[in-house]
């Protein structure tokens, strides 16, 4: 009995949605609404995402304009703006908020290539660590005898090819990204 692999392989699945949905944080230079997807604010004493109360629109290439569905929550979401990790500085008018993307500096560009770089790493290590756990299934499955030395053997590079191919695929979105922070 070789081992079903296909579990791991959708772990290993989600490991590169969570890189793909992390690199989608990083901003390149010009504006993008899913930079705020991790902003959350307090609306009626819990924390709220920013998006789900507020129409977030691109004005041009490097603005965005973000309007309340309820215009009391400005204040608080210009708050949790400033808080957040996006470093830019809200500007309020009383109706929205406009959040203009500056021009990338040289320096930041590569500031962001190394949080990309981490980024990967992270993803690398979140497959190697599903790959421990398939790697220990198969060494209890050879102990209690429900499997083979030959099919343990067999399952264990079935279980390596599926990392190398996970692998591949976070230095490839890696290499892209990061040429898209370092072209802008």
């Amino acid at each position: 009995m070789k081992l079903n692999t296909k579990p791991y392989e959708e772990k290993m699945t989600k490991a590169i949605a969570a890189l793909d949905s992390n690199f989608a944080t990083i901003r390149a230079g010009q504006a993008s609404a899913s930079v705020l997807n991790r902003v959350t604010f307090e609306y009626y004493g819990s924390p709220t995402p920013l998006p789900s109360m507020a129409d977030i629109r691109q004005a041009d290439a490097r603005t965005l304009v973000i309007k309340p569905y309820d215009g009391s929550t400005l204040k608080a979401m210009e708050k949790a703006i400033l808080a957040s990790d996006v470093g830019i500085t809200p500007a309020n008018d009383g109706q929205v908020i406009r959040l203009v993307f500056p021009q990338l500096t040289e320096e930041r560009r590569k500031e962001l290539c190394k949080q990309v770089t981490k980024m990967g790493e992270d993803a690398k290590v979140a497959v190697r660590n599903i790959r421990r756990d398939a790697n220990d299934a198969i060494k209890k499955a050879q102990k209690d005898g429900e499997m083979t030395e030959d099919e343990a053997k067999s399952s264990e590079k079935s279980v390596q090819d599926l990392t190398d191919k996970y692998t591949k695929q976070i230095d490839a979105a890696v290499a892209k990204k990061q040429s898209d922070v370092m072209a802008i």
